[in-house]
């Protein structure tokens, strides 16, 4: 009709570049909590090493930094399920129905109770074959690491129920509610931190407890949040759902665990060169600090691709205002979306690696020990030097999945981890923790290749393939 090509004229239109305009500040509006949001996470992990950095010990930093790279490793590879809930539950939202969301979110609850059970048991009864994934038989900091890893076992089943809680509310566009969650829940942490590492002389197993209390704090309320908003019904929860609605939810996930099979590879593997660069802990140590430094930005961009992951399918949904009969939506909206997203994701990205430079003094001083803060210092600016690429590649994945192009997605992330296997092989021989983080710069080349691939060659909202469905 008419009005509609009025409308797809308007979306051809709207500024690629930020302006502030509507698209702008209807950005911002869902952006900010979910950076907040991801910010607490980090902060809280900020929080952690600071305090295990004033025992005074590398190995005990560096068994709580392979602890933790495990626990989170084997949580990721079930991270499928709050990027696919969350696109599903988005479509369902731009539809108005309310029973698709409902089913969406029972799904991913039962699939996640069942990964979590499993998480948990290998961890718990197998934890020296976990950990070596990351230090060698024998390793000074398994005396650390094995404690703590201990603790974290328990913490599967309710960060499961908190991620899955997260991208819910996302979903439907509440970005606030996760944020008081997670403020409130891991308060208690930052609390309790201190407390028990040092004056209950708990140690590294004190940290985890802390974590662990949060997480089952944020558990709890966001199951009570969901039942209360009625995104999930009891009912639903204890029967087995149809397979025509357990679908979507499957060959996204089933797509998308290839990706996550990749991304942990990765990230073990380059623990694995870190934590063999020497036996006293210096490089695994430097190694966290630098991780840190990369989160401090990382966590707006990172922010940024869940935000397109949300963006992306509501927009492609047409929508006509019963009242003014105008038409919303469609593929040259998602297309201005995608645009607009993708410009503030290189702008920021700049921005972001300027203050992490910035502010690396400050960052170095979490150490009391001089070797470790002089081993952190290039990698901490090269960290500070790929945000500049990671704010493209982060949103232009998040909009992968948000097109539902999930095994592309898979494919590109797999081979940016041959790459960098490859890299982790030859880079720290000579440059040492430097050449590890020489090596995340090739796989965030290659996922830069990708991201490109798909927007202006065969994603479904590239241009060429907008006008062919046209």
């Amino acid at each position: 009709s008419e009005e509609e090509e009025e409308e797809i004229d308007e979306d051809r239109n709207v500024p690629m570049w930020p302006c502030f305009d509507d698209l702008d500040k209807n950005l911002i509006k869902i952006a900010l909590p979910t950076i907040a949001n991801f910010a607490v996470n980090p902060l809280i992990g900020a929080v952690d090493l600071f305090w295990v950095n004033r025992m005074g010990n590398a190995l005990a930093v560096a068994g709580q930094a392979a602890a933790n790279q495990v626990f989170t490793s084997t949580f990721w590879l079930t991270s499928f399920l709050p990027s696919v809930t969350a696109t599903l539950v988005s479509k369902a939202n731009a539809k108005g129905d309310k029973e698709a969301i409902q089913d969406s979110v029972c799904q991913a609850v039962v699939v996640g109770l069942i990964f979590a059970a499993l998480g948990t048991s290998v961890m718990l009864f197998q934890p020296n074959m976990v950990l070596k994934s990351v230090l060698k038989d024998g390793a000074p900091a398994l005396e650390f690491a094995l404690p703590y890893l201990f603790i974290r076992s328990f913490a599967f089943l309710p960060s499961m129920i908190s991620l899955i809680g997260f991208s819910a509310f996302r979903g439907v566009l509440d970005t606030f509610t996760p944020l008081k969650i997670s403020i409130f829940a891991n308060l208690f942490n930052a609390i309790l931190d201190p407390i028990l590492i040092f004056p209950l002389g708990m140690g590294v197993t004190g940290a985890a407890v802390a974590t662990l209390a949060a997480e089952i704090i944020s558990g709890i309320v966001f199951f009570r949040m969901m039942l209360k908003r009625k995104m999930i019904r009891w009912s639903k929860l204890f029967r087995l759902p149809e397979w025509s609605k357990l679908e979507p939810l499957v060959k996204g996930g089933a797509a998308l665990q290839l990706r996550n099979f990749a991304l942990n590879l990765t990230f073990i593997a380059v623990t694995r060169v870190t934590q063999s660069l020497d036996d006293a802990g210096i490089a695994a140590a430097a190694h966290a600090i630098s991780i840190q430094t990369f989160q401090l930005g990382g966590i707006v961009l990172l922010a940024l691709s869940t935000v397109a992951q949300i963006v992306v399918p509501n927009k492609m949904v047409e929508k006509v205002d019963p009242e003014t009969k105008k038409v919303t939506g469609g593929v040259w909206s998602a297309k201005a979306a995608v645009n607009r997203l993708m410009s503030w994701g290189f702008v920021l990205g700049i921005l972001l690696g300027a203050l992490q430079i910035g502010v690396l003094p400050l960052l170095h001083k979490s150490s009391p020990l001089p070797e470790v803060r002089e081993a952190a210092k290039m990698p901490s600016y090269l960290a500070s030097l790929y945000q500049i690429m990671n704010g493209l590649v982060f949103i232009g994945e998040g909009v992968m999945i948000g097109t539902g192009s999930f095994l592309q997605l898979s494919f590109s992330t797999l081979a940016a981890t041959s790459a960098t296997l490859l890299a982790l092989k030859t880079f720290p021989l000579t440059y040492g923790l430097t050449g590890v983080w020489m090596s995340f710069g090739v796989f965030n080349v290659i996922r830069l290749a990708g991201v490109w691939i798909h927007q202006t060659k065969n994603g479904p909202l590239a241009l060429r393939n907008i006008k062919k469905a046209q």
